[in-house]
């Protein structure tokens, strides 16, 4: 019996990587579609997100069967119920991609009030922190969930950076461009958001490998 639990943990292991990849390509596929305005990509992530939350039921029902099957105990329940976390702030994290989407589509016919500098670099960071985080989980590596956490001051600096430049050079100064702003801002913030979801998968790594809190307690990384 424990050979089979092994096996289908390993099954749900991989699951929960594709959910991660899922993750990745809808923030891709969204800043793509912003930068080069391209409303049917930026419709296809939208689409594409029904994927998602079949993948999201899929991962849960998963879950719940080999609790109710396996009656594991200690770590392995841990992992199941960790597990079940991190599928539900993966699925925020796309359903943050599919807004981005629908903000290019209100972009669509506007000129970007200033180049896209930060939000690609901010995107960058997001796909990478979601990355991270699933790696983390999959190999209970505590050191790299560590780096997903403290990576998330960049994320914030970015967001804030980009929020002060619109809102100083562009909305204060000339009211006309509020529509293509408002929308630019509204893409970091739901980047930075990103951030804080992978960021709380990382806290459950640290927390179910070391028993360490360090959600509001950053001093116990060390």
């Amino acid at each position: 019996m424990e050979r089979h639990f092994d096996e289908e943990i390993q099954e749900l292991t991989r699951d929960m990587r594709t959910m991660g990849e899922l993750a990745q390509e809808a923030i891709r596929k969204s800043i793509e579609a912003l930068q080069n305005a391209d409303l049917a990509k930026a419709q296809e992530v939208i689409e594409q997100d029904d994927r998602v939350d079949e993948q999201e039921l899929l991962i849960d029902e998963k879950c719940i069967d080999l609790m109710a099957r396996y009656q594991p105990m200690a770590g392995d329940l841990r992992f199941l119920a960790t597990a079940m976390k991190i599928n539900g702030e993966l699925e925020r994290i796309a359903d943050l991609a599919v807004d981005i989407a629908q903000r290019v589509l209100e972009l669509a016919g506007k000129s970007l009030v200033k180049p896209l500098e930060d939000i690609p670099r901010l995107s960058v960071i997001a796909q990478t922190m979601v990355s991270q985080s699933i790696e983390s989980f999959i190999n209970r590596d505590v050191e790299l969930a560590k780096k997903v956490v403290l990576s998330d001051a960049e994320a914030d600096r970015l967001r804030n950076k980009v929020q002060e430049d619109l809102v100083r050079d562009y909305m204060v100064k000339d009211a006309r461009t509020v529509p293509s702003a408002v929308p630019l801002l509204l893409i970091a913030r739901h980047l930075e958001r990103m951030c804080d979801h992978t960021t709380n998968i990382a806290e459950e790594v640290i927390y179910i490998v070391d028993a360490k809190v360090v959600r509001h307690h950053r001093e116990n990384l060390e």
